[in-house]
């Protein structure tokens, strides 16, 4: 039987899935990196999440390796290119989560603009501040989106009801406008947008995207919200943008590096920061991790297998 590695946590679907097509499925959600490098040589595939780095090393160790498949979006933490040399097919599952992490989105920004995190925290202090809390309305307002793929078309599509206009900048796309989405350009989010949020991939063009330069270009101090990949947005410049109130209130899922117990010096002072500002929500990159989304991605990766 064909030998397939799950390094992540996958619904029980994917595994009744690839054993239906004939194949020895090993499931161990919790494999080390060392371990999958022993035990991928006689592997025909691998599955993977967030957890492990597929790197020209470990694609070395795999001479029979066909495809990669990655449970959700995001290939950043996978060497296509070399993958590709080597005749493995690469896929992804962002259909399975694209929803889970347009919602996560949403109520980011719905708290965000009513500040529902800061009355809270003043509640448990024995504060009820009902002026300080006064919010704001997303109904009319301007919706910037960098990236349109799965998560950010299913965004723009979740902000139908709030009588929007929603600018959207693709670089790799264009035809789509239509009703209260328009395209755009990179200036006319930083001109007109009372929202700007990220959903785009982590490339070396997308690296730092959202830097000095991105941030001091803002004209209207908007929300900024990335739920997208931690190193597109320059943590220092995030917290030089929320020190000079070039935005008004930001909502990170993601963090330049998530492994908080690997934290330098440097980086605690940077989280201690940002969790200061009473205007800064995050959450541990959770967006698209949802009940329904846990089904959905291993489903949405096992039909793509049975199509290779």
């Amino acid at each position: 039987m064909k030998k397939v590695i799950i390094s992540g946590l996958a619904h029980t679907i994917l595994m009744e899935s690839l054993t239906a097509l004939g194949h020895n499925v090993m499931y161990e959600p919790k494999i080390s990196y060392e371990d999958l490098s022993n035990k991928i040589i006689d592997a025909v595939g691998l599955v993977v999440s967030t957890r492990i780095k597929v790197d020209t090393a470990l694609i070395d160790k795999a001479p029979h390796l066909k495809w990669i498949g990655r449970l959700g979006s995001g290939m950043d933490l996978i060497d296509v290119a070399y993958a590709q040399s080597k005749n493995i097919q690469c896929i992804s599952s962002p259909e399975g989560n694209s929803n889970a992490v347009a919602e996560h989105t949403l109520t980011l920004l719905l708290n965000l603009m009513n500040k529902v995190n800061f009355s809270y925290e003043k509640i448990k202090e024995g504060i009820w501040a009902r002026e300080e809390s006064r919010g704001d309305e997303l109904y009319g307002k301007t919706v910037g989106i960098i990236g349109f793929g799965n998560t950010g078309s299913r965004f723009a599509q979740l902000l139908s009801s709030f009588n929007v206009t929603v600018l959207v900048y693709e670089k790799y796309k264009s035809g789509f406008a239509k009703d209260y989405i328009r395209e755009a350009n990179l200036e006319q989010i930083a001109r007109y947008a009372d929202v700007i949020s990220f959903h785009v991939p982590l490339t070396e063009e997308t690296f730092y995207y959202a830097n000095e330069q991105f941030f001091h270009s803002l004209q209207q101090q908007p929300y900024f919200i990335s739920t997208c990949r931690g190193k597109v947005t320059d943590t220092n410049a995030l917290i030089n943008a929320l020190q000079l109130k070039k935005i008004k209130a930001a909502a990170l899922d993601v963090l330049e590096n998530e492994k908080l117990d690997s934290y330098s010096q440097n980086e605690k002072e940077q989280l201690k920061k940002l969790i200061a500002f009473e205007n800064v929500i995050i959450t541990p990159h959770t967006a698209g991790v949802t009940t329904q989304s846990f089904y959905k991605t291993s489903k949405v990766l096992a039909d793509k297998i049975k199509e290779l």
